[in-house]
C-alpha cells in the first residue's frame, strides 16, 4: 500500500483501495464498495479520483462518495457507465485494488443542525448517490429530512429504499412511469415548509433551478459535476464563473467545490 501526501487545506492521499464488492443496481449504474485507510479522512460531499486500470486511459475518473462507514473503513460509490473508462471500472471484481486519489474537494456543511431543524434534499439521477450520506448524517443529528428525487424513468430509480431509512422520500420521473410525472421542481414548488437547509446534486438544468430558487437562502448548497484533469486545482479544466464578478474571476469544481453555496456561481 503506497501513500503520497500532497500539501493542501484538505489532505489528499493516493492509495490502492481494495474492492469489497461491486454490483449493477440499475441499467448501466454500478455500486462499488471500497476499503482502505483513506476512508478515515472522507467527509460528506467529497469525491474520489479513480485511475482506470488501462495504460491508454490517462485521466482519472472523479466519482462522488455515496456512503462512508468509518468503523469498517469502507466507502461506497455509485457511478454510471458512460464511456470506455467507466466500462472498464464496472468489470472489476472483489479483491482487486484500484489506485485512488482522495478524498478531494469541499463537502456539504451540516454543522449546527439539530432536532429543531428541517432539511430539503433535492437529487436528480446519478446525482442522488452523494446525497445519501447527507441524509444519513442529518438523520443522526435528529434533523427532519425531506428528499425529492427525480429520475428519467422507473428503471433507473436508485437508492429509494436507502434514502427512506433517513428521510421522507418523494419521487418524480420524466415519463410518469413511477412517482409523479415531471421534474423535481413540480414537487419542490408545492412544499410549504421553511427548510433550515437545502442540499442538491443532479443535472445542470436541475441545479440551475435550485440555484435560482434558493439563491437568497442562508443555507442552500449545490454539488457540481464537471470533467476534470488533475483533480487538484492546478490545470483549471473545471472552472465556474463567480456570480457578480468579472468573467475572469472563477472557481474550480475540484478544489473550491464540488459543493457551492447557491447564488455564488454562474450557471
Amino acid at each position: 500500500m503506497t501513500f503520497c501526501i500532497l500539501e493542501r487545506v484538505v489532505m489528499i492521499l493516493v492509495e490502492d483501495l481494495t474492492i469489497v464488492s461491486q454490483r449493477e443496481i440499475a441499467p448501466r449504474i454500478f455500486e462499488m464498495v471500497l476499503k482502505g485507510e483513506m476512508v478515515a479522512d472522507m467527509q460528506v460531499g467529497q469525491f474520489v479520483h479513480l485511475k482506470v486500470p488501462d495504460p491508454s486511459k490517462l485521466l482519472r475518473r472523479p466519482i462522488s462518495i455515496s456512503e462512508i462507514d468509518y468503523d469498517k473503513k469502507e466507502a461506497t460509490i455509485v457511478y454510471r457507465v458512460e464511456r470506455e473508462g467507466t466500462a472498464i471500472l464496472s468489470k472489476m471484481v472483489a479483491g482487486q485494488t484500484i489506485d485512488t486519489m482522495g478524498p478531494q474537494g469541499n463537502g456539504f456543511d451540516l454543522s449546527g443542525l439539530g432536532i429543531a431543524d428541517t432539511a430539503l434534499i433535492i437529487g436528480g439521477g446519478i446525482g442522488v448517490p452523494p446525497l445519501l450520506q447527507v441524509a444519513k448524517e442529518l438523520h443522526s443529528k435528529g434533523v427532519n429530512v425531506t428528499s425529492v428525487l427525480g429520475f428519467a424513468t422507473k428503471a433507473v430509480v436508485i437508492l429509494e429504499e436507502e434514502m427512506k431509512k433517513y428521510s421522507r422520500v418523494l419521487i418524480t420521473t420524466d415519463d410518469g412511469s413511477y412517482g409523479r410525472k415531471g421534474y423535481v421542481s413540480s414537487i419542490v414548488s408545492e412544499l410549504s415548509e421553511d427548510f433550515t437547509a437545502v442540499y442538491a446534486c443532479g443535472a445542470p438544468g436541475m441545479l440551475r433551478y435550485v440555484n435560482e430558487t434558493f439563491c437568497s437562502h442562508p443555507r442552500a448548497y449545490i454539488s457540481m459535476e464537471s470533467r476534470m484533469a488533475c483533480g487538484m486545482g492546478a490545470c483549471y479544466a473545471c472552472v465556474l464563473h463567480v456570480a457578480g464578478e468579472d468573467q475572469a474571476v472563477n472557481k474550480r469544481v475540484c478544489e473550491d467545490g464540488p459543493v457551492f453555496e447557491t447564488g455564488t456561481i454562474v450557471m
